[in-house]
């Protein structure tokens, strides 16, 4: 079979729009809940239940079950994210007391695209093409905190960290019950952050030169994923996935900041799922989601490596200190149901505990990646017999996480992180 580049090409030059579109989500820490409005309409649901192009973010091994197909999918992110102080400082020489109230961050509009493209090679083949992106952090503490100083007494604080992944895939169908499938995940990511100077005496090479305010830097880096789909019975499918750890280049202009010399790979994960046709028309998908935030010393070396009296374990140091973020275990149930020949309807349910333990709050005033159980509503319209649209709502009510500043007193503060979270996504997808 002939392979069409015009989809391809345009799979291609969407990337350059994506590549400077502004991510950050915290649904899942700072993993994204689904990908595409069909996946997210299942609350992220969907590892055994491939449906369209999108799937090969999810399972490569499902591409070679949606035949050629181009998507699209645009989704409006509005988290809102806050700390709360409260105790006065102590004023205890060696302390750093932050001044007491609750500050909401700014700029709570993000953008978040996707896209997809799979195309049959041979009838048990399948090539795919994904665009998306997976996760990221951001905040924005205006400088009128801190009693006019700014959150750490340096101006502004925040960050922002986006990633963009783009994954080819490859899949291959053994049988009519079994297929599998591998991909080459690249992770573009570009960080920044500010109002941390205060944190410059921290720094383990002595010059916090590379610590804060030094605008966008980028890293690129490289893992791969595998995965299974087995068709157990006409009602019953399973679907497994293993994503590594990727590797690749530093964040040299946040050397200081992060463990290793400004090392941040994308942490792996691995998911499990099923997917019941418990009718002709409606079908329910179940998911397991394990996340080894523990994998990257930077996003999990708790903050008490700092005062442990080891070099290493200062900021940029071999042994850092992070944002001591655990391991995480995400549980997403959707159900689907075809109400005509043109309606589809999705619901889904997901929950995991958050990856920040009480102890961990200073830091994570930057990332509070708070949110445990997510509701989603979603519908897909056929527009002709090769086309539809689809729409997607996700909701995450407001979670919040208190703990001791390790830098004060005992008993002297407490800080609270919240987050609450609401989107909306639209995709477009065509058969071809």
């Amino acid at each position: 079979m002939k392979l069409s580049m015009r989809p391809l090409l345009t799979v291609l030059g969407t990337a350059a729009f994506l590549t400077i579109s502004t991510m950050a989500s915290a649904t899942q820490g700072y993993f994204t809940l689904g990908t595409g409005p069909v996946s997210d309409g299942l609350a992220g649901a969907g590892v055994a239940l491939p449906q369209d192009s999108s799937i090969g973010a999810v399972n490569p091994a499902g591409i070679v079950r949606v035949g050629n197909q181009f998507n699209f999918s645009g989704a409006l992110f509005q988290p809102t994210r806050s700390y709360d102080i409260t105790g006065n400082p102590s004023g205890v020489k060696g302390t750093f007391g932050l001044t007491p109230g609750k500050v909401t961050s700014r700029d709570n509009d993000f953008g978040i695209p996707s896209l997809g493209y799979t195309h049959k090679l041979s009838p048990n083949s399948a090539f795919g093409f994904n665009i998306y992106a997976n996760g990221g952090l951001n905040t924005d503490y205006p400088g009128s905190a801190g009693g006019g100083a700014g959150t750490f007494y340096s101006g502004p604080a925040g960050v922002n960290l986006e990633q963009l992944f783009l994954v080819p895939s490859y899949s291959l169908s053994l049988s009519k019950q079994w297929a599998v499938g591998a991909s080459v995940v690249g992770a573009y990511q570009i960080f920044s952050a500010s109002g941390l100077a205060s944190f410059g005496s921290f720094v383990a090479d002595g010059t916090p030169n590379d610590l804060t305010n030094n605008g966008n830097d980028s890293s690129f880096s490289v893992g791969g994923k595998l995965g299974v789909l087995y068709t157990a019975s006409p009602t019953l499918s399973l679907g497994a996935t293993y994503q590594s750890r990727t590797t690749g280049s530093k964040f040299d202009k946040y050397s200081d900041l992060f463990a290793n010399n400004g090392s941040f790979d994308v942490p792996a994960t691995a998911t499990g799922g099923l997917a019941w046709h418990v009718s002709p028309s409606g079908v329910l998908a179940a998911d397991v989601q394990y996340i080894w935030y523990g994998g990257v010393a930077a996003v999990s070396n708790p903050f008490g490596n700092l005062t442990s009296g080891q070099k290493s374990g200062l900021l940029g140091g071999s042994n850092g200190a992070g944002f001591g973020w655990k391991n995480t275990t995400y549980y997403k149930v959707g159900f689907q149901q075809s109400i005509s020949k043109t309606w589809t309807l999705r619901g889904g349910v997901a929950y995991g505990r958050q990856p920040i333990p009480s102890s961990q709050v200073l830091f994570n005033i930057l990332a509070p990646g708070v949110t445990e159980w997510h509701y989603a509503l979603g519908a897909s319209a056929k527009v002709t017999k090769k086309s539809e649209v689809s729409f997607a709502v996700t909701y995450a009510p407001s979670t919040t996480v208190s703990g001791p500043n390790p830098l004060e007193v005992p008993g002297q503060q407490t800080i609270s992180l919240n987050m609450h979270q609401i989107q909306y996504e639209v995709g477009y997808s065509v058969k071809f």
